[in-house]
């Protein structure tokens, strides 16, 4: 019986050896195969082992013969090589919502992707010092939670912080739960959102799903209405900044051009621009009326300009006075 299912499992382990163990610079002759194999207690013939690598070649593996002295086999390409898998470990290290822990084992199970020897390459050449990443270790699972809820049609319940001035957790509305629709997850300037519906405010709202504790699936039915239908996400994120909620209002912004690349990385390739007095433009945009918006503004100092609407202007000069105002 034990016979029998070695046979079984035979290819199974070969496939993992050359998965595991070759790559484009590395290979296994016939006889360190069979010596593998006889560690995981299975026993093959050379003339067999030849057989089962045309049998995998044959499945798509794409094994090829190292004219070397003496000869090798390895496996040269899979679902990820090795450049693509470094580009996958980089993403997840630099990712802000993840914690440090939930990064390195997800960098870990990156590296099962390819060979042993890339995984060392990616713990050799992954740079983490330095990057800003979540203490928050439940995201993972508020994220679960949040897809749950969205494909169950129903409200969301949790727990909202911030930080005081002394670095420590402070709930908002005094520990009281939040109970909302959740419409879309969005990852935004390096950290996951959920965009939510207030039913007490008949609008949109935006939480930071590393800021959410003690979340959970409500009992309660998601809300359904014609602004929830008709939600653009796209469209939503460019007219906010830093996911900080406010009133969209139509702008008109005087652009010089050395400004432009900055508005188009920020609003898109098809923004709205018309031709204005020598070396600017028009631009016509929506935004969320926000100090994050004026912020943005106040970087790109003198070459960005509002011209309509007066309100607007008349906020935006406010917010600056009100800074200088800090310094006197």
């Amino acid at each position: 019986m034990a016979e029998v299912v070695a046979g079984k499992l035979k290819l199974l382990y070969l496939a993992k050896i050359f998965e595991r163990e070759t790559d484009d610079d590395h290979g296994l002759t016939a006889s360190q195969i069979i010596e593998k194999l006889a560690e995981l207690g299975i026993s093959v013939e050379r003339k067999t082992l030849y057989r089962d690598i045309e049998c995998l070649r044959a499945f798509g593996y794409d094994i090829i013969k190292y004219e070397r002295s003496p000869v090798e086999y390895g496996l040269v390409s899979r679902d990820f090589q090795e450049q693509e898998l470094l580009l996958l470990a980089d993403a997840v290290q630099s990712s802000k919502f993840l914690t440090q822990g939930k990064s390195n084992a997800l960098v870990k199970a990156i590296g099962n992707l390819g060979s042993k020897y890339m995984a060392d390459n990616l713990r050799k050449q992954v740079h983490v010092e330095g990057r800003i990443k979540s203490l928050n270790e439940s995201v993972f699972y508020n994220i679960d939670a949040i897809q749950r809820a969205l494909s169950q049609r129903r409200k969301i319940a949790f727990r909202y912080f911030k930080y005081d001035e002394n670095k420590a957790r402070v709930l908002r509305r005094d520990g009281k739960m939040y109970v909302e629709t959740p419409v879309q997850l969005v990852y935004m300037d390096d950290e996951y959102y959920v965009i939510a519906w207030n039913d007490k405010y008949s609008g949109f709202t935006n939480y930071r799903v590393d800021r959410m504790i003690e979340i959970a699936v409500s009992s309660e039915p998601a809300t359904r209405n014609d602004s929830i239908s008709a939600f653009d996400v796209a469209k939503y994120q460019q007219r906010v900044f830093g996911m900080f909620s406010g009133s969209p209002v139509g702008v008109t912004l005087l652009v010089k051009g050395s400004a432009m690349s900055a508005v188009i990385d920020r609003f898109g390739r098809d923004v709205k621009a018309l031709p204005a007095q020598d070396g600017w433009a028009r631009v016509l945009v929506t935004v969320m009326e926000a100090p994050t918006f004026f912020g943005w503004l106040t970087t790109l100092g003198q070459t960005v300009k509002i011209e309509q609407p007066e309100s607007l202007k008349a906020s935006y000069v406010a917010y600056l006075e009100s800074i200088v105002a800090n310094y006197r």
